[in-house]
């Protein structure tokens, strides 16, 4: 039998189901694998004897009827767990114990999953390298010098190194899709509504979602079946059919219509990106897809209208954090005092900028000026994708303007940093689904990919595309275990 590292979730589930492997042999072989990596500075929290106790209770009483049954999996830390620490990889919750469970991670485990500890990220999942943890940056398994980009960046790291089987991240704007991209892993971005955002914690509410994060689409379909539902405590939860998306998934794609945005086609962008595009436009024709030339004209508006509106919702969200009810505080001569070195202690330097930059653009007389104007151009990038699913059925993009980058590279450079979005954030903004897949490698052996962006809740489209594009594309991760101590 294959190292039950190397399984996929669907193979974990088929053997566990057939009892060829126990759930406490998967258990033990990640947490062992996981102990070995260290280096990669992937785990914040570890919760290793807690799932070890959980599998044996789950050999002694198996229910295989359940979706993820017995399979230990590791998640961000942005999702509060009862009774298990979570940060959000923040000094300033660096001691916080939930006494709820989001909603994303109890679905997770009424469905037989346990949970392996929570991975490190991005500072309240602000950046694009898991370079802004209070916790220190992670390193990719790709190689020790780059970056598993963020703010998912420990998920994906975990995930490609074999750490845990699948896991969940957040994606604001490509927080999911581009370290999926990265590491040569699959990243879905739901559409917003489809998860629920309860327990998460929030950087942006009105683009924040959570997603599954996997080694390929079968994987990724089976885990978002699981965490996507309906619920009453998120206002913004949308009730609707959800599909059986791992049963449904096909390879049949013969029809439909793909669209190719011109203006993705960015200046400065590197020839082995544009490269990896035609290559996934001709899989996809090779898949049966008529492909069509389509226009969003507002992309380039994409960027600043997303820095504007996400610090906007980060000022007003991480008020909260005054060091009265919970989390790190400070001393001060006075409540004021407090207040003022407590946030400034406990945030980092990139929390504290864009939670300046949105208490600017909220401000009086800067209000209209900016956020609204924001909210305006917002809405003709949604106009825009409406305008172009009147031609086409989903929309194929590359997922980052370059591979991964190195640790340091850009940490002095925000607006280098915050380009690296430049093709996810559309997404978030419109509230549609996207998924990267991983589609090819660079001239150094780095992973690229590519993103499938579909209509709203329109998520078992873009899945069959995925699906039917990786058999074709038969991408293979070039890692060594070189971090293994």
């Amino acid at each position: 039998m294959t190292d039950i590292t190397k399984q996929t979730l669907s193979e974990l589930i088929n053997n566990i189901k057939t009892k060829k492997i126990s759930s406490e042999e998967v258990t033990k072989a990640f947490i062992d694998r996981s102990e070995k990596s260290k280096k990669l500075n992937t785990y914040i929290t570890e919760s290793f004897d807690r799932a070890i106790k959980k599998a044996k209770q789950f050999d002694q009483n198996p229910n295989f009827d359940l979706k993820l049954p017995g399979i230990p999996i590791a998640v961000k830390d942005l999702f509060c767990t009862k009774d298990v620490k979570t940060t959000a990889g923040s000094k300033i919750l660096n001691n916080f114990i939930p006494t709820y469970e989001s909603t994303v991670t109890q679905n997770i485990w009424n469905e037989g999953a346990i949970l392996l500890g929570k991975l490190n990220c991005d500072e309240f999942a602000m950046g694009s390298s898991n370079e802004t943890s209070y916790f220190g940056n992670v390193e990719s398994p790709i190689d020790e010098n780059l970056v598993p980009g963020g703010s998912s960046g420990g998920s994906a790291s975990a995930l490609a190194a074999n750490l845990t089987p699948v896991t969940i991240g957040t994606d604001t704007g490509g927080s999911i899709r581009q370290p999926a991209s990265f590491t040569g892993t699959v990243g879905l971005k739901p559409t917003y509504g489809s998860c629920s955002r309860y327990g998460i914690v929030a950087f942006a509410s009105s683009l924040d979602q959570a997603g599954p994060m996997s080694q390929n689409v079968k994987d990724c379909a089976i885990l978002n079946e699981v965490i996507s539902s309906y619920d009453e405590k998120d206002s913004t939860s949308v009730d609707f059919k959800r599909g059986k998306y791992s049963v449904e998934l096909s390879k049949n794609i013969k029809g439909k219509k793909i669209g190719i945005p011109k203006e993705y086609r960015v200046d400065g962008m590197p020839k082995e990106i544009e490269e990896l595009w035609q290559k996934g436009i001709n899989f996809a024709k090779d898949c049966g897809a008529e492909i069509i030339d389509i226009s969003l004209p507002h992309t380039t508006y994409a960027l600043p209208t997303y820095y504007i509106v996400a610090p906007a919702e980060a000022s007003s969200n991480l008020a909260r954090y005054d060091g009265v009810k919970y989390g790190f505080r400070s001393k001060g001569d006075n409540l004021i005092d407090m207040y003022e070195k407590t946030r400034s202690e406990g945030f980092g330097s990139e929390v504290q900028r864009r939670v300046m930059i949105g208490t600017y653009v909220l401000s009086s007389g800067y209000y209209d000026a900016y956020y609204l104007k924001a909210q305006k151009v917002r809405n003709l990038i949604k106009n825009d994708f409406d305008e172009a699913y009147k031609k086409v059925d989903a929309i194929l993009t590359p997922s980052t303007p370059s591979s991964a980058f190195k640790i340091g590279e850009k940490k002095d450079d925000p607006v280098s940093m915050y380009l690296n979005d430049i093709f996810t954030v559309p997404v978030n903004l419109a509230g549609l689904p996207g998924i990267s897949i991983p589609a090819g490698h660079d001239k150094k052996g780095y992973p690229l990919g590519l993103q499938i962006i579909g209509k709203a809740f329109d998520e078992q489209n873009i899945l069959n595309i995925a699906y039917s594009m990786e058999e074709k594309i038969n991408f293979k991760n070039k890692i060594a275990d070189w971090w293994i101590k």
